[in-house]
């Protein structure tokens, strides 16, 4: 289940950029209806042992019984993370159909006066083409199938699951090209939680090449909703994210 890290290792680019998980699985229509559902979860970003953002993630469906999504993030500094003035948000309109998640809207802001780590790219799944801007750089380019932005991600791999499939790869969206990460399941185990004890199922993520790999701990009995996101680069914990609350229609 991968998340996109932030660049480099500074507090202010880890506080640009929200949650966003995935993989590029395909599911039935009639598995999706039954278990994906709304909700909203909230955690707190740990930064080399410091708390310095809150984040809330919230899923919703735009029609009763429809096949199209909007899930979003919105994150807040705390602690030293005041030190900076980014508040960052990100939002993907997306739709689940019968060959899987399909990402139709994507917008991201750091929350300044500055538009260089801002994001607003169509996916134009009838003509496979993704147009737009994604942090400066003007996006044209052919779509490749299960292409995902850095939040429909989340859903494509919460819906596999669901399903009881797993992933070994997955496409994600980068300026006018596309991040293949490797995906993996290691293992489960039981976290002491706000929500309480709770038992989950680890997933590792990583891109070739890098040195940074990605956790998730995801609790199959709230939808596979992560509970923990740690990412580390050797044996150095760059950051952690954990749940504070999770409401699931």
């Amino acid at each position: 289940m991968p998340i996109r890290p932030p660049r480099g290792s500074s507090l202010r680019l880890a506080l640009a950029f929200a949650l966003s998980l995935g993989s590029t699985l395909a599911v039935s229509q009639s598995t999706q209806a039954d278990a994906l559902k709304s909700f909203e979860a909230s955690y707190t970003w740990i930064w080399h042992g410091t708390t310095v953002a809150a984040s809330t993630l919230k899923l919703a469906r735009l029609q009763q019984n429809g096949d199209t999504w909007v899930y979003a993030s919105k994150s807040n500094p705390r602690g030293i993370g005041r030190m900076f003035s980014e508040r960052p948000t990100q939002q993907s309109t997306l739709q689940v159909t019968a060959t899987g998640v399909r990402p139709l809207h994507y917008t991201a802001d750091d929350g300044t006066s500055s538009t260089k780590r801002d994001a607003d790219v169509q996916f134009d799944w009838d003509h496979n083409r993704a147009t737009g801007i994604y942090e400066g750089v003007r996006v044209d380019m052919p779509l490749r199938p299960n292409t995902q932005d850095d939040l429909s991600v989340q859903i494509a791999l919460m819906v596999a699951l669901l399903a009881g499939r797993t992933a070994d790869q997955f496409l994600l969206i980068d300026k006018n090209t596309v991040r293949e990460y490797n995906y993996a399941r290691e293992g489960t185990d039981a976290l002491d939680t706000p929500l309480g004890k709770v038992d989950t199922v680890i997933f590792r993520s990583w891109k070739t090449g890098s040195p940074r790999v990605t956790r998730f701990w995801c609790a199959p009995s709230r939808g596979y909703i992560p509970v923990r996101i740690e990412q580390t680069k050797g044996d150095d914990v760059q950051w952690t994210m954990q749940v504070q609350s999770v409401k699931r229609d």
